[in-house]
């Protein structure tokens, strides 16, 4: 991004949240030697990208949690925001301290069910240890049942199928088609077909059949399309647990036989930061609203970026990082007295890995195919990037 730039003793910038929009934010102002605190109620970062093949495939799990302390030493804080001060520009943490600051960036991110997203708060050893405990339950499953079809549970069902190809492997899906809707239909067909390769037997929508007319019922031999629609008993399912012939039940009274549910049933932004403080400028969804600058409306020193920024793009981890330069260039501007720097969401860019050894995506409107989404992303599902911004190793 540039040099150092000298600053004074007023600058203090507080990030929240340590996903990968504030890691980057505070990744770029360490390297431009604003002083900065980076707070996170956990103790290492999460490339939860990744998150979906740490579940099925033992060892890969140490390599998506990164200590913040190694990377930010002085300048990471482990706690729990509990209330915003905008007036006294303080940052209020669960166990009383108060942060002050001169700019705020909130990257709150948002929350899901594990394994795509780690809710915990526990350390990084105990966070690794709960991937593995999930692989050891995984082995035990002949069948296993994913619900919901969009990215996430696109994706986990094909780790799963190709780091077990003999298990018998059910996607239900509530909605029109697979995946993300803003993918042009092309993608979301190859989605499909390739679920369909790897042997995965799909329980879709009627209308998300993409002019399959010839319907079975999931019972019948792998590479099946059935009707279906939203499962009603998820509430009483003990997910991620090896759990012998469980019943799984839809609101239209099909049955599914499975070993173990895995729910990839969608995010919520994590608003419990700021909702207090600014309840009055968040959008339906929880998010906050921002200008095109990326600051909070009506507040010139507050951002924020990723999940929690209401911007008309899907929630991606790229997309936070693109947020999150323009917002610390933005803050080095306004120290400078230099024009501020605006975001456009962009042409969707988006890659699905689908298993280590396919994949589909698009890149400003085109579609992309399997050799440069297994090279781009799911060989490694861009752990190294990570590793690389914190400065760290990566282990074996």
């Amino acid at each position: 991004m540039g040099s150092r730039v000298s600053v004074d003793d007023s600058v203090r910038v507080v990030v929240v949240g340590g996903g990968f929009g504030g890691t980057e934010a505070a990744s770029l102002l360490k390297s431009r030697a604003i002083p900065f605190v980076l707070v996170d109620v956990r103790d290492a970062f999460h490339h939860n990208v990744a998150a979906l093949r740490a579940a099925v495939e033992s060892g890969f799990a140490k390599k998506t949690f990164i200590s913040y302390s190694v990377t930010f030493g002085d300048s990471f804080r482990q706690g729990k925001v509990v209330g915003i001060d905008p007036g006294r520009q303080q940052v209020l943490l669960s166990d009383g301290q108060e942060l002050h600051y001169s700019h705020l960036i909130l990257a709150t991110g948002s929350d899901g069910p594990f394994p795509g997203k780690f809710n915990r708060v526990i350390d990084m050893e105990s966070a690794i240890q709960t991937y593995e405990d999930m692989v050891k339950e995984m082995r035990k499953c002949e069948r296993i049942l994913v619900v919901g079809g969009g990215a996430a549970g696109v994706e986990m069902a094909a780790e799963i199928k190709t780091e077990y190809p003999t298990k018998e492997v059910t996607l239900i899906h509530s909605k029109i088609a697979l995946a993300d809707a803003e993918l042009l239909d092309s993608v979301r067909q190859e989605v499909k077909e390739i679920l369909l390769r790897k042997g995965v037997r799909l329980l879709l929508n009627r209308s998300g059949l993409a002019g399959n007319s010839s319907l079975v019922k999931v019972c019948d031999p792998a590479r099946s399309v059935a009707t279906g629609e939203r499962v009603s008993n998820v509430e009483n399912l003990t997910p991620n647990q090896f759990q012998k012939d469980m019943v799984v039940r839809t609101e239209k009274g099909t049955e599914v036989v499975t070993d173990m549910v895995v729910l990839c049933t969608g995010i919520k932004i994590n608003s419990s930061a700021y909702a207090a403080a600014f309840g009055d400028k968040m959008a339906s969804n929880s998010a906050l609203k921002v200008n095109k600058h990326l600051q909070l409306e009506g507040y010139e020193n507050i951002y924020a970026i990723g999940d929690c920024a209401d911007l008309k793009e899907p929630k991606m981890a790229y997309h936070a990082g693109l947020h999150a330069n323009v917002v610390v260039t933005n803050i080095i501007n306004s120290l400078t007295h230099k024009p501020l720097k605006t975001y456009e969401p962009g042409s969707l860019t988006f890659l699905l890995s689908m298993g280590r050894n396919d994949g589909v995506g698009q890149v400003n409107g085109y579609y992309v195919g399997r050799l440069l989404v297994t090279i781009a992303k799911s060989r490694d599902l861009f752990v190294y990037k990570s590793w690389k911004m914190m400065g760290q190793t990566m282990p074996s």
